[in-house]
């Protein structure tokens, strides 16, 4: 398995529009961060979580990605499903292939809500059509790889994390039942939300996703979803324990 961050920030991106702090003004590419999505390339097939506002700009900064074989939503923010309408191109070079969706029912309704000419019978000419596979919070398999969804709270709202072989991955979540998090324990990979330093009310802040990093012991934990009050990536790094490690764009990943 191959794992691409194709995002790293939270839903306003980093740097800021109008922002002038330290972060934002850095010439650091690691402290230049779009919305939060990953790439995984897994038995000859390429998968995304989440289709970001940033889509475009992300497939065009990472050529190897030629096709797309599924995509997974962890929950309906728009940082992570207003990039649905360019997955179009692929729709075309794919042979106008209905391209796999896996949501649960609140996802696909405001996917419908905000993309009805993707759903509309007949289809509006065009437009890039999807397959919809409905999922919920037990295991299922995309071609004969099975996919463990664990389930986070993002304040009061319910997100789907995946547990895929050995990667685990969690965005958006402020708690998670013991249970929940018992799904991730044994992964060589843990991907975890980290907003910044102060508590936040809807997402982990550093403190928070450190002791899930504990909690969890992965070989390897990489930071997400982070937002520029966290700090500059190289400051912050040295700051974290040897396991865990700030994700940034670009980032490659091969799990056994």
């Amino acid at each position: 398995m191959k794992i691409t961050f194709l995002g790293t920030g939270t839903s306003q991106g980093v740097p800021i529009i109008g922002c002038n702090c330290e972060v934002c003004t850095s010439l650091d590419y690691k402290d230049k961060r779009l919305r939060t999505s990953v790439h995984i390339e897994i038995e000859g097939q390429s998968w995304l979580i989440d289709t970001s506002p940033d889509l475009r700009q992300q497939c065009l900064q990472n050529p190897h990605i030629q096709r797309i074989d599924a995509i997974l939503y962890t929950h309906s923010h728009k940082d992570h499903v207003a990039g649905l309408d360019e997955i179009r191109a692929f729709y075309y070079k794919q042979n106008q292939q209905d391209i796999p969706i896996y949501t649960n029912q609140e996802v696909l309704d405001k996917l419908k809500m905000e993309y009805d000419y993707m759903f509309k019978v007949p289809r509006y000419p065009g437009v890039a059509g999807v397959q919809v596979n409905l999922i919920e919070n037990k295991p299922f398999h995309i071609g004969n790889m099975p996919v463990i969804p664990l389930e986070v709270m993002h304040f009061e709202m319910a997100v789907l994390g995946f547990r895929i072989g050995n990667f685990t991955y969690i965005t958006d979540a402020k708690t998670i039942k013991a249970e929940e998090l018992e799904k991730a324990k044994g992964s060589k990979i843990l991907v975890v939300n980290a907003l910044r330093k102060e508590l936040h009310y809807s997402h982990f802040n550093l403190e928070e996703a450190l002791a899930v990093a504990k909690t969890v012991g992965a070989e390897r934990t990489y930071l997400i979803h982070i937002s520029h009050n966290l700090g500059r990536h190289k400051a912050v790094e040295l700051e974290l324990p040897d396991s865990v490690r700030l994700a940034y764009d670009g980032l490659r990943l091969k799990i056994d």
